[in-house]
């Protein structure tokens, strides 16, 4: 039987026809919330994006897999950092069974130069993961926060320190990766199952 929206659910409840509700589906249309699989999560800079891989079994059980960063020099021209961005996403695709990749969207910057630079690292690592066949899934900031820390204004420790606490590390991830695994944890967390 073909899933029917939550809208859908409600006109045909409304009209007394009932809600004839699917095993993955509440009374009220709530579905499956929590990814289980591999995910691939990225902080997106041109000179050091954060990358790492987790797995959740189920939302109490989180394996931490792999992280690095992506360091770019500044000697680099933006083509060449944007190359190495997308080549190494890639690497990392191929080695790890990846099913998902979360990404964390552009934060409002004032300077319209690194907003444009910020959206080329986003676009080189959103590329890689197209290439490879991924769905990729965007998060705000905030939200990541909210997700992970309990709260969408923590800082980058508070998120770090949460981060570490929930891989049960002995000591802290650098930062751009522990903000990579933040958002992976957020697409654990949050995803919803259509």
């Amino acid at each position: 039987m073909p899933k029917r929206s939550v809208r859908d659910q409600w006109k045909a409840k409304l009209e007394g026809k009932g809600l004839n509700v699917s095993h993955k589906e509440t009374r009220l249309g709530i579905q499956k919330r929590g990814f289980r699989g591999i995910i691939l999560g990225i902080d997106p800079s041109l000179r050091s994006t954060g990358i790492a891989i987790i797995e959740t079994n189920s939302l109490q059980r989180i394996n931490f897999l792999y992280s690095d960063t992506i360091k770019n020099p500044t000697p680099l021209c933006t083509a060449d950092c944007l190359a190495a961005i997308a080549r190494r996403i890639s690497e990392v695709i191929e080695r790890f069974p990846v099913a998902h990749v979360a990404i964390e969207e552009t934060i409002y910057v004032q300077n319209f130069r690194i907003a444009q630079i910020l959206g080329a690292a986003r676009g080189a690592a959103i590329a890689a993961a197209g290439l490879g066949g991924l769905p990729v899934y965007e998060y705000p900031p905030l939200r990541i926060k909210q997700a992970v820390v309990g709260f969408g204004r923590a800082s980058k420790e508070q998120l770090a320190s949460t981060v570490c606490s929930l891989l049960k590390q002995s000591h802290p991830l650098p930062t751009d990766e522990a903000d990579a695994v933040g958002t992976a944890l957020c697409h654990a967390f949050t995803f919803v199952d259509a």
